[in-house]
């Protein structure tokens, strides 16, 4: 059964001060369900759900990598494009402190420490992506434009299939 109220968050703060419009999509959050859960649940593609993943470099530095939720991240391929020796997910409450959102609720917007952005390449050719919001259940319609003009990424390609 899916929420009625959508919530504010740091995510829709910086969205609508920036004065982006966005769909809100909720639903009732699944631990461990993931981009195809919610795509699934909601009727969506998931290739068009993007997740938003904390990673972090092998001086421990955080990075986000934005990917298509029915793709998984070639942490060498991306590694090799950024220019680092290696790239590898967080543990769950290293990735919470450096977005200040928790895992399975983080968006790529109003992260708590600013860090570089990744995007695959793919996603910004989408009419329209789904986002996290800043909260478990909460997902944002927004067109791709908007990650590029207010996270700035660099387009990589390092999806593989999952």
């Amino acid at each position: 059964m899916a929420k009625s109220a959508a919530p504010q968050t740091q995510a829709t703060l910086l969205l609508k001060a920036n004065k982006v419009v966005f769909e809100e999509y909720l639903y009732d959050y699944e631990p461990h369900g993931g981009a195809a859960y919610s795509a699934q649940v909601l009727g969506l593609d998931p290739f068009s759900v993007v997740k938003t993943l904390i990673m972090e470099d092998e001086n421990k530095q955080p990075l986000v990598v934005l990917m298509h939720g029915n793709k998984k991240v070639s942490t060498k391929a991306l590694a090799r494009q950024a220019g680092l020796k290696t790239v590898q997910p967080c543990l769950p409450e290293i990735a919470n402190k450096y977005s200040g959102y928790l895992v399975g609720g983080t968006s790529p917007f109003a992260t708590k420490k600013q860090m570089r952005v990744f995007m695959e390449k793919t996603i910004s050719q989408l009419p329209k992506i789904v986002i996290n919001g800043g909260r478990r259940g909460f997902l944002i319609g927004i067109s791709p434009q908007v990650c590029i003009d207010l996270l700035n990424p660099v387009l990589v390609e390092c999806a593989i299939e999952l």
